[in-house]
């Protein structure tokens, strides 16, 4: 382990005690790291649980059209993201990223910011798939399992998977993410072959002007009923939201790049091929769900029968009711997958803060002997989860309702938490790039990639942010109302505040462990076996 020169504000050529924790170099491959980022942005729970959202609330039929906007823009962060992977490897991503572009002041409050939205996202995750899966017991065996028992089932897996070698994990993700990608994509061309449903394909659908019109102004946007009235009304902004939000998650392979082999090749190619990845197969498959159930009924099925608008589908296209019943238990383990994606990614972000402060870097900074896991660090994400998870049970007015406890509050309120988060540390994520760069000059930086290009990247995610706080109640939907809804704003702000102000006790009480934060990453270059 190594440290590399400190940022301006830090001490000058200050010894930087050497880290002794580390995760397993070498566990993992471009492929395992692949899946464990794709599994993290969830392909089926980002189709089954988003689209409708953006077409019944947002831009209408022009929801693909925002996976297209979202993809552009993404890849214009991932490429400053991806040229300072290549230099910094290290289990903080983000954490360590600020630290060596703006200093640890900086660092220090993101690195707390990204560690609370992750915690959260699983939980999130645990709430949709407790919704999922209690959808699924009842659609097959008639059973009402009541989803906090679901949830707790879920989060003890979790808990199991989390406590060894993560290439174990990485298997299960792997599996089920192939399987939900490889259904999704029959599904769209299923509808490709077919030509559309009654209207065609649709392609005003995949028009980026389309993107940012609401649904209540047609164009083809809208859907009318016998009437004439459109069935709802949206924002086409809240449809973009829903569009960046489906993607939360892929840079996590930076996460990883402790444990994979030749992490400053792996890192960048699989982040590079899960954002543009993700970015046509959303776009391909949201779009021909669309055009395949028509657009009038894609709207309707969109506020009415959300699970309907896809399983619907498949059963008519793929041979039968037999698919409904895998595509529903695709939903279940992908949501799951995607929980299990989330736990692992915040158990190496508490990891990588608790290594480089000497009162937990026996505890939550420690590896497991054999495993080489974060095994304390996932027992503590593991128990978080399980806190917030009853919490939400007993505090809100849907303890024994999967769709307003399960879905609606836990999923929905922690969802809007954790990205609100996330989307102002990719925004400073990609200041720091271009202060590595350009103005600390690190290394040589192209003025395109490192500079131009993360700037517009940077742009972009402020412009989401300001999305999200413009609709923010039609964001919060049903949950709208609650008093932790109102206090999203307010803990995203403590969060960055608090990680701030750690930082300056330690710049005036600790020097040498301040000028520490931020600065573990590896040294290797070479293939690693």
């Amino acid at each position: 382990m190594t440290t590399e020169d400190l940022a301006p504000e830090a001490i000058a050529d200050a010894p930087v005690p050497r880290a002794t924790n580390t995760l397993k170099a070498g566990a993992v491959g471009l492929a395992g790291v692949l899946f464990m980022a794709v599994a993290n942005a969830a392909p089926i729970t980002a189709m089954t649980g988003n689209v409708p959202i953006a077409v019944g609330y947002g831009n209408g039929n022009g929801a693909p059209a925002g996976f297209l906007v979202a993809t552009v823009v993404l890849t214009l962060f991932t490429i400053g993201y991806v040229s300072m992977a290549r230099y910094i490897t290290t289990a903080g991503a983000f954490y360590g990223f600020v630290t060596h572009g703006l200093g640890q002041l900086w660092g220090m409050a993101t690195g707390w910011l990204a560690t609370m939205a992750y915690v959260v996202f699983e939980g999130s995750l645990i709430g949709i798939f407790a919704y999922f899966a209690n959808y699924a017991l009842k659609d097959w065996f008639g059973w009402n399992v009541n989803w906090l028992l679901i949830a707790v089932v879920g989060i003890a897996l979790i808990a199991v998977l989390g406590y060894f070698d993560i290439s174990i994990a990485a298997a299960v993700l792997g599996f089920f993410l192939i399987c939900e990608v490889v259904l999704l994509a029959a599904l769209a061309f299923s509808v490709l072959f077919k030509g559309g449903g009654s209207d065609g394909l649709m392609a005003s659908s995949i028009n980026p002007v389309n993107a940012f019109k609401n649904l209540t102004e047609g164009g083809g946007l809208g859907a009318k009923t016998s009437a004439g009235t459109l069935v709802a009304a949206g924002s086409g902004a809240l449809g973009l939201f829903f569009a960046f939000w489906s993607w939360v998650g892929f840079e996590t392979t930076a996460v990883y790049g402790e444990e994979s082999r030749n992490p400053r090749r792996i890192v960048p190619r699989a982040t590079l091929i899960a954002v543009i990845g993700l970015g046509v197969f959303y776009t391909f498959v949201s779009w021909m769900v669309i055009a395949g159930n028509g657009a009038k009924s894609s709207i309707e099925l969109s506020n009415n029968d959300s699970i309907g608008m896809f399983t619907h589908l498949a059963a008519a296209n793929l041979g039968g009711q037999w698919v409904t019943y895998v595509y529903i238990f695709l939903m279940v383990s992908g949501s799951f997958a995607c929980a299990l994606a989330f736990h692992n990614a915040a158990s190496r972000y508490l990891f990588a803060i608790g290594r480089e402060l000497p009162a937990t870097v026996k505890s939550l900074g420690a590896t497991h002997a054999k495993h080489k896991s974060p095994h304390i660090a996932s027992a503590i994400q593991s128990a978080v989860t399980l806190v917030l998870t009853v919490g939400f049970y007993f505090l809100t007015v849907g303890g024994s309702d999967p769709n307003r406890g399960g879905y609606i509050y836990l999923y929905g309120l922690l969802a809007l938490l954790g990205t609100m988060a996330i989307l102002i540390v990719q925004a400073i994520t990609s200041a720091a790039v271009i202060w590595y760069f350009h103005v600390r000059k690190a290394h040589p930086g192209n003025w395109l990639t490192t500079a131009l290009i993360p700037a517009l990247g940077g742009i972009g995610m402020l412009y989401v942010v300001y999305l999200l706080f413009s609709n923010i109640d039609f964001a919060g939907g049903g949950a709208a109302g609650s008093p932790f809804f109102k206090a999203i704003p307010y803990v995203v702000a403590a969060t960055f505040v608090g990680g701030l102000g750690f930082a300056f006790y330690l710049r005036t009480s600790k020097p040498e462990l301040y000028a520490a934060v931020g600065r573990t990453v590896m040294e290797e270059t070479h293939e690693r076996v």
